[in-house]
């Protein structure tokens, strides 16, 4: 299936240790990355993140919030080699040139675990906090992970736009969950088959690159499947990532080997 579509933003204060956040800050590094104040605590255990996303799946819309999309904000993070440090960035975006309007970058201490299924709870944290520091309104923000393609219908796109009540569009690069037909994809760019689960749609299995392995791409929150193909589609210039994900991962990227 060949997709159609119709027309179409110092150091922390002190805390008390047993509240303190997921992330903190190292004191070694420059003012100008570090976060200015403190970020809002999230669930510190697995069974406690399990049972917030169970809360907040039933908040997540799939509707159209935007008829026109004039920024974009892409967000990543990038972990230390030991894994206990990680940046976290993000871009502003004109949409669609493409044009970068502005960047901004902080470095954070990694303390929830690595778990298939809960990455919102290990980066989410530094993730919101740096698209709070965006001067920038973005009216979408392109996720390198799951929308509602995820076991419990809540990945980092999905999580963060109800958190920040922004349309977002989670584009995987593996499948949490879902079935599909992969002789029925084509080769050619554009080519895209539904992501099914229990037989009803979660997302789309798109080819972003002629020859090259399809991104899974699943709505986050305030838009709809159609227009999460359209948008990733427009942001698919010369590689598999979308250009957006492969501009901010680079530079985040960079940072952590500077560090």
């Amino acid at each position: 299936m060949t997709a159609e579509f119709p027309p179409a933003s110092g150091t922390f204060p002190p805390v008390d240790p047993s509240s303190a956040p997921i992330y903190s800050v190292p004191s070694s590094f420059p003012y100008s990355v570090m976060s200015h104040r403190p970020i809002p605590l999230w669930p510190r255990s697995p069974s406690e993140a399990r049972a917030l996303q169970r809360n907040l799946r039933s908040q997540v819309l799939l509707t159209d919030l935007h008829p026109r999309i004039r920024f974009l904000a892409a967000p990543d993070v990038a972990y230390s080699k030991r894994g206990d440090w990680a940046w976290a960035g993000a871009h502003l975006f004109s949409y669609p040139e493409l044009e970068i309007l502005e960047e901004q970058y902080a470095c954070f201490q990694v303390t929830f675990p690595y778990i298939p299924g809960l990455l919102s709870f290990r980066e989410g944290p530094a993730l919101q906090e740096v698209l709070s520091r965006l001067q920038g309104d973005a009216d979408l923000i392109l996720f390198d992970g799951q929308g509602i393609a995820h076991p419990e219908g809540l990945g980092l796109a999905s999580h963060l736009g109800v958190l920040l009540q922004k349309s977002t569009i989670g584009c995987a690069k593996s499948r949490l969950v879902g079935e599909f037909e992969e002789s029925s994809l084509g080769e050619e760019k554009g080519s895209w088959i539904p992501l099914l689960r229990e037989g009803e749609p979660v997302g789309a299995v798109l080819r972003t690159r002629a020859g090259v392995r399809p991104l899974y791409i699943s709505p986050g929150h305030l838009i709809s499947l159609r227009r999460s193909i359209e948008v990733v589609l427009n942001c698919s210039r010369h590689f598999r990532l979308p250009e957006p994900l492969r501009q901010v991962h680079l530079r985040v990227q960079r940072l952590c080997l500077c560090r």
